[in-house]
């Protein structure tokens, strides 16, 4: 077989749907249709009973209205209902509560004012359920309302999440804005028992809303009996009106911005109708608080009053509505997670509603913002009041390592210090991984006289070696895993923010804040840079007295470091000064919370390294006292780099590898053709073909053909993750290369089947077969003694092997190494012939020239092309390689002279068998004196 058969890396996508997930969702689709009782669609409720009190039913004529987002809730959050989201303390997954309504159509009536409406409610919230396999899931109740029950073989174990829904239709009227639906839904038990809902929703909807009323408040009541099986405690629900607004607190918003000018410069927008630039997209509408002393000293720190249970440390805006005016209305909601949601439930007790407008002279955002009241009881008995809370936000003309946020703002109380609800102020800013592409934003390094200092002389440019000239964001980010104490305790990612002049939109794109098209050539050695380090300390650590296990977040705590320095083009080394932020704590309450006692260096690899040298390496340390109380023990830093021009070579190896793997299947099917072509034409040389290298052949195509087929039907979990740079022509061309396989393996085991029967019509020739046994048993014999010394080396080499950095991941197993011994007994082919000639004395030309000359040179290409490669190629992802793989073969400086000699040696030995005898290459002394006059067909 040529040694082109290997399974072609796919590139990685968001969403990877193999054969096994619709297996799964296919069985989940019978769960869910079965699962749902079948007189469940029949049931209708009557409206008037139950809501004809709050608004009277009336006949549509047919005039359907605009939706435009009327009548919907966002934001929407619950309490009750405890029996269809019940709380388990033993589940590890729960989901926090949301709730979420929409209009799917709106029709006049032929009362005015009055609209009919039929509208879905989508509650989520509480534990995750898990259902043993092979449970009985029962409809309406069960046995009891007569409906049959069903089993289901469920994969492993099925969870169900705690969710309900409900179809409703009923009406709501224009002047009370009071909205009353009834409609039925089905959702789970804690058992899971599937159940049947009644219910009637109703809900105050103004339709034109102010500050006051921007919160609006409803009930979903269960219609069953009491104590029945379906029923359910009363559900109360609160969310974001999403109607026309009334700005009413614009006076008091522009006078919040008066007497804030702290002689910071500021950016204005480009149009300044459009504030909401400051909140849309990607986290950008997620803000850190930092609280200062004064907040440690008196006490008084959430915004929101009341007792959390913690002091908030972000801020997310939510349902975000804006107008031509500049001016705009969101709520807020409070957390202690970084975890962002871009839907935030409007929980009352950590959320503020505000409504604010944009100041074009002073260039900064001005918000009233306003607390909700008289929760406790209910949610329907929600308010809004307390507007003594004022914000402002604005864009900071420079960036540095302290100021790192393209929005900032504050957030504070108009209350005096000894009222209820006063809380001390509270800076904001956006997330450092997020700049807005604000026109004049800059970046001012201050720290370079420090860098200076504390990274000393100029390193040592190594010899012939090629580092990024600092021209590419690309080529400066890289992912990291941390080390401490050479064992793993986090992972993370570092990007440039600047460089020199120039800055990136965000951590995660190309995208550069500037005018300019493209980042210009830096023919420099030395590069000011800026970068953004963030990673996730996953052991217990201790980072300057906030260990893991202390933190509220879980498991994992995020460090974020903020650094600038020197960048190296010549030796490719970056030093830099860091600073990370502490947080707010009792030990921590100065107003100066971030520590700046910090020192980075990298080590770059360069753009033509070394076999095994190909990883970036850094440390990150503190320059603090071992006695403070924010010092920590140095980290180190390990990454596999791919620079932008290794991964376009890499594309175009990958692209010429495809065309190999495509023409040498090509010619092995050729040259299995032009054999079975010989053979025809010379039949009687058939039973004088050794059956084994037949096998071996025909072995060599059929068993990577079968496990490829398994992993395409039945996925293969460990799919090769190569380069995001290839695209989908990837797996276009793997299904063609198995096609071309498929072809070499019918026509390889058509030359068995003609050569088996060959030989059993010769039954004189019985010679031939005990000639067969023999060579066997010698190939045997030399195929496990070479199997036993492939894993005496394996076991050999695997203990030092874990002891070195990297190498210890990307060691092969035991199964790897047997796969390339496989690739070497195809290589020698030939040897089963030439050990069967020399047994059967067989001077026949039994193998056509161009089959066993054209598939040995088939054989040898990769090894020459491997040999190529290696000067040519670093090999950053083996996984990338599909010709000459070396999980196919044995590949090396030796072995890629070895083989290809030993396959020319094959050749001629076959040559001078067929032309003067099966034993002509032995030496003479081991040769039969009789040998020649030997006839072949004695028995």
């Amino acid at each position: 077989m040529p040694k082109t058969m290997q399974s072609i890396p796919k590139k990685p996508r968001i969403r990877v749907s193999n054969e096994r997930d619709h297996e799964i969702s296919f069985r989940l689709l019978l769960l869910l249709f079965f699962s749902i009782p079948q007189s469940f669609s029949a049931a209708k409720i009557p409206y008037k009973p139950h809501c004809n009190s709050i608004v009277i039913s009336s006949t549509s004529n047919g005039l359907k209205l605009d939706l435009s987002s009327f009548l919907n809730i966002q934001g929407g959050f619950f309490s009750g209902g405890e029996k269809i989201f019940p709380q388990n303390p033993r589940s590890s997954l729960s989901f926090s509560k949301s709730a979420n309504f929409r209009t799917q159509s709106l029709y006049k009536t032929e009362t005015d004012g009055i609209l009919q409406v039929q509208a879905t409610l989508h509650f989520r919230g509480g534990s995750v359920h898990s259902f043993p396999r092979n449970q009985p899931f029962r409809g309406g109740g069960g046995a009891d309302r007569g409906l049959p029950r069903f089993r289901y073989r469920l994969p492993k174990i099925f969870h169900q999440k705690g969710t309900v829904s409900f179809e409703l239709s009923g009406y709501w009227s224009e002047s009370s804005g009071k909205l009353c639906m009834v409609g039925t839904g089905f959702g789970y038990s804690e058992e899971g028992n599937s159940l049947e809902l009644s219910v009637v929703f109703k809900l105050n909807y103004p339709k034109i809303s102010n500050i006051s009323t921007s919160v609006v408040t409803g009930s979903v009541e269960s219609l069953d009996t009491p104590g029945s099986f379906n029923y359910f405690d009363p559900i109360s629900v609160v969310g974001f009106s999403q109607s026309s607004y009334e700005y009413t607190m614009i006076p008091q918003a522009e006078n919040s911005c008066f007497g804030l000018d702290d002689g910071e410069k500021s950016l204005g927008l480009e149009a300044d109708n459009d504030p909401c630039s400051m909140f849309s997209g990607s986290a950008r509408g997620r803000f850190k608080l930092d609280y200062g002393g004064d907040c440690a000293a008196a006490g008084n720190c959430s915004p929101v009053g009341g007792n959390l249970g913690f002091v908030p440390s972000f801020m997310t805006v939510g349902g975000l509505q804006c107008s031509d005016n500049g001016r705009l209305r969101f709520y807020l909601g409070f957390s202690n997670s970084s975890y962002h949601s871009f839907n935030v439930p409007l929980d009352p007790k950590k959320t503020l509603v505000g409504e604010g407008m944009w100041d074009g002279e002073r260039k900064r955002l001005c918000v009233v913002g306003c607390r909700l009241l008289n929760f406790k009881d209910s949610l329907a008995r929600t308010s809004v009041g307390d507007c003594s809370i004022r914000l402002t936000f604005r864009f900071p003309a420079v960036l540095s390592i302290r100021v790192r946020s393209s929005t900032v703002g504050r957030i504070w109380s108009t209350r005096d210090r000894n009222e209820t609800g006063h809380f001390e102020r509270i800076a904001l800013r956006s997330s450092k991984s997020r700049l807005m592409a604000v026109p004049g934003l800059k970046y001012s390094y201050t720290q370079l006289g420090r860098v200076s200092r504390s990274c000393g002389d100029k390193a040592m440019k190594r010899s012939g070696k090629r580092y990024p000239d600092g021209n590419s964001f690309e080529d400066m980010r890289f992912d990291m895993s941390v080390k401490y104490n050479k064992r793993d305790i986090g992972w993370g990612h570092a990007a440039p923010l600047s460089i020199g002049d120039e800055l990136l939109a965000n951590s995660y794109s190309t995208a550069v804040v500037s005018s300019k098209d493209a980042l210009p050539s830096l023919n420099r050695s030395l590069l000011n840079i800026s970068y953004i380090v963030g990673f996730k300390l996953a052991a217990e650590y201790n980072l300057g007295g906030l260990s893991v296990a202390q933190t509220s977040s879980g498991v994992n705590r995020q460090i974020e470091i903020s650094a600038e320095g020197v960048y190296d083009a010549e030796t490719g080394t970056l030093c830099m000064v860091g600073c990370r932020y502490l947080g707010w704590s009792n030990k921590n309450s100065s107003a100066d919370s971030m520590d700046c006692e910090i020192l980075i260096n990298v080590e770059f690899s360069s753009l033509n390294p070394e076999e095994g040298k190909q990883h970036l390496k850094g440390t990150i340390r503190s320059t603090r006292e071992t006695s403070s109380p924010f010092y920590f023990e140095p980290l180190e830093m390990f990454s596999s780099v791919l620079y932008a021009t290794q991964a376009k070579e890499s594309i175009w190896r990958m692209d010429l590898e495809i065309f190999m793997v495509m023409i040498s299947l090509t010619l092995a099917c050729v040259f299995i053709g032009l054999q079975l072509f010989h053979v025809t034409k010379h039949p009687d040389v058939l039973p004088s073909t050794s059956l084994v290298m037949l096998i071996v052949l025909t072995l060599g195509h059929m068993i990577p053909l079968v496990l490829n087929f398994e992993a395409f039907f039945f996925g293969n979990r460990n799919r090769q993750n190569v380069l995001l740079w290839s695209g989908g022509w990837l797996e276009v061309n793997e299904v063609i290369v198995r096609l071309f396989t498929m072809v070499a393996f019918l026509l390889q085991f058509r030359l068995l089947q003609l050569t088996w029967s060959a030989r059993l019509a010769e039954e004189s020739r019985k010679g031939l077969w005990v000639a067969e046994k023999k060579a066997l048993n010698l190939c045997l014999l030399l195929y496990v003694v070479g199997g036993l010394i492939a894993l005496f080396v394996h076991w050999k080499m695997e203990a030092p092997l874990e002891k070195l950095e990297f190498v210890a991941d990307s060691r092969h197993s035991i199964w790897e190494d047997l796969r390339s011994y496989a690739g070497l007994v195809l290589d020698g082919f030939l040897l089963p012939q030439i050990m069967f000639n020399i047994f059967s004395y067989s001077k026949d030309k039994t193998l056509a020239p161009s089959f066993y000359i054209g598939t040995t040179v088939v054989r040898s290409l990769p090894h020459v092309y491997d040999a190529y490669r290696t000067h040519r190629y670093i090999p950053h992802f083996n996984t990338s390689y599909i010709y000459a793989n070396p999980g196919g073969d044995l590949y090396s400086t030796s072995w890629n002279v070895i083989i290809p000699c030993g396959g020319l040696l094959f050749c001629i030995g076959i040559y001078l068998q067929q032309r003067f005898g099966g034993v002509f290459i032995l030496p003479e002394r081991f040769r039969p004196l009789d040998y020649e006059r030997v006839p072949v067909n004695s028995g």
